[in-house]
C-alpha cells in the first residue's frame, strides 16, 4: 500500500544554482549536501519544501521544455511576491493557461535544466468545484 510520496529527484547541470532556486523562491531548507561523497549516482544535494523531500542530482540537463511539472502551493496574495523572487534570478515566467473562474491562478517557470515549476493559488477541492459550475 502506498503510504504517500517519498520524494522527487530532478537531475541538474550545476548544484549551486539549482540550489538558489530552492532557497530564493521556494523557501526550501537545504537538509544535505553530498560535497565530494558519492552515495548514489553522482552528488547531490535534498531540501524540504513545504514538507517534501526534493533531491537534486548532478547530471545532464533535460533537452526540451515540456509542460511536465511540479506545483506547489502558495497564498493568492503572494503571487507578484514570488513572480518578483524568480525575476531576480533571471528565470522567464511562463504565462498562465486559459483558467476556468475559481480554480486558482498559477505563475510557471523553467528552471535552468529545462524543468518546470507551477506556484499556484487554487486547492483540488476548488478546481474541481470550478469545473463541475462549468459543466
Amino acid at each position: 500500500m502506498i503510504e504517500g510520496l517519498s520524494h522527487i529527484t530532478l537531475v541538474v547541470q550545476d548544484l549551486k544554482k539549482t540550489s538558489s532556486i530552492f532557497t530564493k523562491i521556494l523557501d526550501a531548507e537545504e537538509v544535505y549536501a553530498s560535497g565530494d561523497t558519492q552515495y548514489s549516482l553522482s552528488q547531490e544535494k535534498f531540501f524540504l519544501v513545504g514538507g517534501v523531500w526534493i533531491a537534486i542530482m548532478k547530471g545532464q540537463p533535460l533537452s526540451d521544455k515540456t509542460y511536465n511539472h511540479i506545483a506547489f502551493k502558495i497564498p493568492h496574495n503572494e503571487i507578484d511576491n514570488y513572480a518578483k523572487r524568480i525575476e531576480a534570478l533571471n528565470l522567464h515566467v511562463r504565462m498562465d493557461r486559459n483558467r476556468v473562474s475559481g480554480e486558482g491562478c498559477s505563475l510557471y517557470f523553467h528552471d535552468y535544466d529545462n524543468h518546470l515549476f507551477e506556484l499556484h493559488t487554487g486547492t483540488l477541492k476548488e478546481r474541481l468545484t470550478a469545473y463541475a459550475k462549468d459543466d
